[in-house]
């Protein structure tokens, strides 16, 4: 499974790359906004992280723009700023017609706020590189996730669809493990929520443990390190 970290703080993005051996980033409106930086800034500077690599950053459209020619227009500009941008599009009927318009022209696209797995099949079909449904909005809601993420990754096996599934709006490590366990390719969140799914509180008492072990054992004879 790849990580993906979502979020579009430089300085969050370096630390992931040089701590955990990241895959690649997504960006949304709201981070962009939490950087507080003009959005062209930002994304070229998250852009140049990557560059002269495989990895991934999803950059997403004007979320106001309803027109697939207009979505289509902006996603080749943003694409023309760096190789490794990938396209977020949204899962509506222009979205998905913008989908297959820039795979025509060899732009790659993450069909984003997935919320069904018809969305997911629509998104595959129309030639999506990434396909992102959210768990963390449905589960708050009360609606079951285990068996939509297994439905769409059957789906796409089924069918042998090239796209990859980013499983997102992800809120803690059960979940990871969970959509893990189904065989989903991409978990995308936020530092804080893979800095805790990495942790746990039992790691800390048996290190404690081994640390007084050590500290109470002699290295070498009438010694003590």
């Amino acid at each position: 499974m790849k990580f993906f970290l979502d979020s579009a703080h430089v300085h969050e993005i370096e630390y992931a790359m040089k701590m955990w051996n990241l895959d690649g980033v997504t960006t949304n409106p709201r981070h962009v906004q939490a950087s507080r930086k003009p959005f062209l800034k930002v994304i070229a500077e998250i852009g140049s992280l990557f560059a002269g690599t495989d990895k991934t950053v999803s950059v997403e459209v004007n979320p106001h723009l309803s027109d697939y020619e207009e979505m289509v227009a902006e996603g080749e500009a943003l694409a023309a700023i760096c190789p490794n941008f990938v396209i977020k599009l949204p899962a509506t009927e222009a979205g998905f017609k913008a989908v297959a318009v820039l795979k025509e022209r060899g732009i790659r696209s993450n069909l984003t706020l997935v919320f069904s797995a018809v969305q997911s099949l629509h998104a595959m079909r129309m030639g999506a590189h990434f396909v992102s449904p959210f768990i963390g909005w449905k589960e708050a809601n009360g609606e079951e996730v285990t068996r939509f993420i297994e439905d769409i990754i059957t789906i796409r096996n089924n069918y042998g669809f090239s796209s990859e599934i980013i499983v997102a709006a992800v809120r803690n490590g059960r979940q990871i493990a969970d959509v893990a366990v189904l065989g989903a390719d991409i978990v995308t969140a936020s530092l804080a929520v893979f800095r805790e799914a990495f942790d746990h509180p039992y790691t800390g008492v048996g290190l404690q443990k081994f640390q007084e072990f050590w500290d109470q054992t002699p290295k070498e004879i009438g010694t003590r390190v």
